[in-house]
Parts: structure tokens; sequence; C-alpha cells
């Protein structure tokens, strides 16, 4: 995969964050139901995903706040610290100890071995864990924040990002989910 966002002027990031953010907001109020009546697409080119809230609106909020603050942030190998940078799993436990407390496995290996229900793409809701690998090995772990997007720590010589998981790499990679607020 080939990814142009890194190489954006960090100011680009806090723009695009700053677009997304009042969407975040807006659709913390729109919680009220379980799901929006919506039948997901077929995972081809850009998709459009259901509104699915999540069982505690103000965790999952604090979480996606906190995890889109930290867009631009530089990718560190076993980093876990914004001042540091961040791994893709360290990104994910900074994320949930900071906000909730919750202290979670390091490894993407652990964090997709823990309990609790396997999430369909149809039914990410903000806050769940979306785990990515290939040949039957998870790599890599990221924080669902909403239509169909991700919060992340990619690779080296980038930065935490914001992806799409139908975009080609991700969509083909994809290998599941875990719904930590439940």
């Amino acid at each position: 995969m080939k990814p142009a966002d890194c190489n954006q002027r960090p100011d680009a990031h806090y723009r695009r964050c700053a677009l997304l953010l009042p969407s975040l907001l807006l659709l913390a109020g729109c919680f009220g139901g379980r799901q929006v009546a919506e039948a997901p697409r077929p995972v081809t080119g850009r998709q459009a995903w259901p509104l699915v809230a999540p069982a505690d609106p103000a965790k999952a909020n604090a979480v996606l706040i906190r995890a889109i603050s930290l867009v631009g942030t530089p990718y560190k190998w076993g980093g876990n610290t914004p001042e540091g940078g961040f791994d893709c799993s360290g990104l994910v436990n900074y994320v949930y100890r900071d906000m909730l407390d919750m202290r979670l496995p390091r490894t993407t290996k652990e964090l997709i071995q823990l309990q609790g229900p396997r999430i369909q793409p149809e039914q990410l809701a903000g806050g769940d864990l979306v785990f990515f690998g290939s040949g039957g090995q998870v790599s890599h772990v990221g924080i669902y924040v909403g239509e169909g997007r991700f919060v992340h720590a990619p690779s080296s010589g980038g930065t935490v990002r914001l992806d799409r998981l139908d975009g080609a790499w991700w969509r083909d990679h994809y290998s599941g989910a875990r719904r930590l607020l439940f």
C-alpha cells in the first residue's frame, strides 16, 4: 500500500480532524437508537456504513475524541506516548488507559484474543477495535470512529492517521473486530 496521507503537512491532519470532530459530536447526539435502518453495501469502492450506537456513548466519545486528537503523532515501533510516538497497539493502549483507565494487553496478537463479541463490519460502533493481517496472522490494530473510518498508527516513517476500512489494502486485509465497550 502506498500511504499518500503520510506525506501531508501536519496542519492538513489537524484540518481534517477539525472537520471530523463536529460530525462525531453530532453523531453522539444521535445515539438514541441501536442502529439506523440501512443495509450495508458490498465491500467494493466506497461503502455506506450504518450508524451503530455504542453501548456506552459517553465512554465511546471519550475514546474517539482522544484518538482523533492524536492524529499527526509520529509512528515509533514500541511507542506508547504522544511525546515518544506510537505503534498501533501502543496507540490503542494509550487511548483506553488515558480515557477509561482500562489496562489492555500490549500486543496486537494479545488484543485480538480479548474476550468479547466478534463484530461484523456492518455492526461496528465507535470505539471498537479493528484488526488487519494476512495468512491467518493479525498484525495491525486501530480504533473505529464511525462512517467506515478508523484511527491507527500505520507504519515506520508515518504518523497516526485516519483511514477508511473500504480502502483497497485495509478492505483486503481486514481480520475482524472486538468490542470493548459493552
